[in-house]
């Protein structure tokens, strides 16, 4: 499959580092493995700098002025469409939409907030509930009548353009377990807006890889997630002259580790954050990757794994979102006095 016909500009950091977790997987009872996406480079790094490599190089093609993006208050993708926009040269714009109701100034201020304007981002701020997808529409055609080329990117760069950087991450990943002779068996990720999943899922099929993708959901029910990855998995098959290559089978989500909401940490969340960081030194966001970890670490509890299964977590990044999550962790503090 060649990616070459199909326009890209290089944001990321890649190949992404491919590494074993021994003392997780001491702690879990299964061989564990982590893809480090969140090492691509771009504003702290994150998943969707790989879908960005696509979107941009398109939105240049097409003579864009500005771009233009939506997302959760902390949201990940925002800062890192920010940062790209800067390193390209072209302005931003970004709606965020307020999805938890929290009031805390750090998490409306700071984290991935505090990097969009940093990277020189426009922002305008929604109560939660809006249809986001029309308030964008509207927010580009009123840009588009002032004169100026906006290029709109979906929320989480999801759309078959942007899975394409989730396709090479499958090609990267097998690419990285046949060089290094290792024989992976699973691979686990947070899902949500569809894209990571869809792009990996396609590449894995495309390569007749027979390694079993599961997105560990943060927002949608089991059936509306499954929907949504197969569709823009069938799309970005068709986008690269493999029609039919993903079924519905291939698709699967588990969304049982998403708690109260989109954006509200978990019990289990946070213990997951704790054990990445206190037994790897790896850092979690609690929006997405938290609660992906926190499927897995269930997951391996209750036996779901076989015991000489070698487990691929792909680690999408987004710790500088613990910062507009401190107070979250205030109980965990450890002091000591001396």
């Amino acid at each position: 499959m060649h990616l070459a016909r199909f326009p890209r500009i290089h944001l990321a950091h890649l190949p992404t580092p491919l590494e074993p977790m021994p003392r997780l997987s001491k702690e879990l009872g299964i061989e564990l493995w982590i893809k480090r996406d969140d090492c691509t480079g771009l504003s702290t790094g994150g998943n969707k700098t790989r879908k960005l490599e696509f979107l941009i190089a398109e939105a240049e093609a097409q003579g864009a002025d500005m771009l233009m993006t939506q997302g959760a208050t902390q949201s990940n993708h925002a800062r890192q469409t920010a940062a790209a926009a800067a390193k390209v040269g072209i302005d931003c714009h970004i709606l965020l939409e307020d999805r938890t109701g929290y009031n805390n100034p750090n998490y409306n201020t700071n984290g991935n907030v505090l990097l969009d304007h940093l990277h020189g981002a426009t922002t305008e701020k929604f109560p939660g509930g809006h249809d986001m997808v029309s308030e964008m529409e509207q927010a580009a055609e009123k840009k588009r009548s002032e004169g100026i080329n906006v290029y709109v990117i979906p929320g989480g760069g999801s759309n078959a353009t942007g899975a394409l950087g989730y396709v090479n991450c499958a090609f990267e990943l097998l690419g990285q377990a046949n060089e290094m002779g290792i024989r992976l068996d699973r691979i686990l990720h947070a899902t949500g807006s569809s894209g990571t999943q869809a792009g990996l899922i396609t590449g894995l099929c495309a390569m007749n890889a027979n390694i079993p993708l599961l997105g560990i959901g943060t927002r949608a029910p089991q059936a509306k997630q499954e929907q949504m990855v197969y569709d823009l998995a069938v799309k970005t098959a068709d986008k690269l002259g493999c029609a039919g290559v993903v079924n519905r089978s291939d698709v699967q989500a588990n969304t049982d580790y998403v708690g109260e909401g989109y954006g509200l940490p978990t019990k289990s969340g946070v213990e997951a954050i704790t054990m990445f960081a206190e037994l790897e030194g790896l850092l979690l966001d609690p929006v997405y990757s938290a609660k992906g970890a926190a499927g897995l670490i269930d997951l391996a509890r209750k036996g779901f794994f076989d015991k000489d299964e070698r487990v691929v977590f792909l680690h999408t990044g987004g710790a500088v979102g613990l910062f507009g999550y401190d107070f979250v962790f205030e109980e965990n503090r450890k002091w000591v006095s001396i």
